[in-house]
């Protein structure tokens, strides 16, 4: 990690997650360094002390630049630690201290599920044998991206097609989509109509930034995927639309319509992470509608109600679910949307990262200046490649074919295995799999006391019980900001085999045999 010297001080930028050293020497003991909030201590007085036994000792390497000061005893040193709040925290010759940074920064948190899933990982590392069933990622070894698709890539680099690839993205790609929605959803799309970013993420983060001001109102479904950082970025006003298992988790229009009288962006998720459920023909099509008659009433003064529809999973949908296009049940809302796609879920191609949207013009070549100051283009070898595979429409429906069977047996596994555990009267449910790689499942165990006679109080301790002695990990749907809906968590099926699903249920089914009512 670089240092960065200053005339009174070397700063050492200290990472989240990082392992500290011990510096060893004669130094006296860490107590006068300041307690930061946010650090979880690995040892119990962490911290604390006589804040005037200052002693120094030691310098850098670097001439007339003098070190921090260091205790041999250095409580972090070998350690890991988390910081629980997003302020920087830098090392100077007094200790750590936080260094101010901007409003921006100080609200943006770090993504819990991608923290989770690293020490998870960490402890399958170690030795455990866990079932990480949280993030939305594939194990490349189980779920590969397409053959044909890879030696396009190679092919790509071989012709030395590694320079910049032009913000809008490259026609070959871009007519490539076109063809795809024409094919598969009855679109009549030309390839001036999409731009291309790396991934659907930079493609969401673009259109909020070129639609939502400061203190415009968005509004979303919950559960729901990160919307809430988009818009806390943008510094929106932020309104969440609890949904529940009746409808599967998916919004209607009489849900949504006593918050969109004056708002600016709906954002909207089908198939749906986390639920892996699908709005429906009618459902969808009422939603637009409601859209299209709030914008008839607004004056030419006023900032449309525009949406934003994120359909990254709907090649992912399964042989009983229908997935229809916003185009396709209301022409008219091709004005007032976005549409995101790309191939990081249908062709398992996280890594790989290309993602398009395709809308309204005035929103799309505004969306292109952000992409482009911002740095996110795909890169121009994998633009190729996956222009030159998406029409190969063979090779691409026989990947779909069996790579959509295939995640559709596993969550039918686990489906099954909760539609068991509920016949045996334990307090479990679940929604059958419609789309993408997830499963819904309510598991009631808040309340219920532990052998060992801990209350499993939150959505938390739930979640922690089921690691330690169910040996899985879920997500909560209240990371998701369905705050009232804590008993309800997602699978993830993209790093399962099917031989995973036996042994995860039988560990669960133990775990829950031992708990008591509280």
């Amino acid at each position: 990690m670089p240092e960065y010297p200053t005339p009174h001080r070397t700063i050492r930028p200290v990472a989240q997650g990082a392992t500290l050293p011990d510096p060893g020497g004669d130094a006296g003991n860490f107590g006068h360094l300041p307690r930061i909030a946010g650090i979880r201590d690995p040892v119990s007085n962490a911290g604390q002390g006589d804040g005037n036994r200052q002693r120094r000792s030691g310098r850098s390497g670097r001439s007339g630049v003098r070190a921090p000061a260091m205790p041999p005893r250095f409580p972090f040193a070998g350690k890991k630690y988390t910081l629980r709040i997003p302020t920087a925290i830098c090392m100077n010759r007094h200790g750590f201290i936080p260094m101010k940074l901007s409003r921006l920064a100080d609200r943006i948190q770090t993504s819990p599920i991608l923290t989770f899933a690293a020490e998870l990982n960490a402890r399958k590392a170690a030795g455990e044998n866990l079932h990480n069933l949280t993030v939305g990622d594939f194990d490349p070894r189980i779920f590969p991206v397409p053959g044909a698709l890879t030696e396009a890539a190679i092919r790509a680099y071989r012709d030395h097609q590694t320079n910049y690839p032009g913000a809008v993205g490259l026609p070959g790609i871009r007519d490539g989509v076109a063809h795809l929605l024409n094919r598969e959803c009855g679109l009549d799309y030309r390839g001036d109509d999409v731009i291309i970013a790396s991934g659907s993420r930079p493609m969401i983060y673009a259109a909020y930034r070129t639609i939502v001001d400061p203190e415009d109102k968005v509004v979303f479904p919950v559960p729901s995927w990160n919307n809430e950082h988009y818009a806390q970025m943008c510094g929106a006003r932020i309104v969440t639309v609890e949904t529940g298992p009746e409808n599967h988790f998916m919004p209607t229009a009489a849900l949504l319509e006593p918050h969109l009288e004056d708002a600016t962006l709906l954002a909207l998720c089908s198939p749906l992470n986390p639920s892996g459920t699908v709005l429906s023909p009618g459902d969808l099509r009422d939603i637009c509608e409601l859209v299209m008659s709030i914008n008839r009433r607004r004056g030419e003064d006023r900032k449309p109600l525009y949406v934003l529809f994120d359909q990254v999973y709907w090649m992912l949908t399964f042989s009983r679910t229908e997935f229809v296009h916003p185009l396709g049940v209301c022409p008219e809302i091709g004005d007032y949307a976005v549409f995101v796609d790309g191939i990081s879920k249908a062709f398992a191609g996280t890594g790989l990262r290309v993602g398009w949207a395709t809308g309204a013009p005035h929103i799309l070549s505004r969306m292109v200046s952000v992409v482009a100051h911002v740095g996110a283009w795909a890169p121009r070898p994998d633009q190729v490649a996956v222009g030159e595979f998406l029409f190969m429409d063979d090779a691409v429906d026989e990947y779909l074919c069996g790579f959509r069977h295939a995640l559709e047996e596993r969550l039918a596994g686990f489906h099954r295995g909760f539609s068991a555990l509920k016949d045996r009267g334990l307090p479990v449910d679940a929604i059958g799999p419609e789309a993408a790689i997830y499963l819904s499942v309510r598991m009631d165990l808040n309340g219920r006391v532990t052998a060992d006679g801990r209350v499993l109080g939150s959505d938390g301790d739930v979640q922690q019980y089921l690691v330690d002695r169910a040996h899985i990990g879920v997500l909560p749907f209240s990371w998701f900001g369905a705050r009232s809906r804590g008993n309800w968590f997602r699978i993830s099926v993209g790093t399962c085999e099917t031989g995973d699903i036996g042994s995860a249920m039988e560990g669960l089914e133990s775990a829950l045999s031992d708990l008591r009512p509280g």
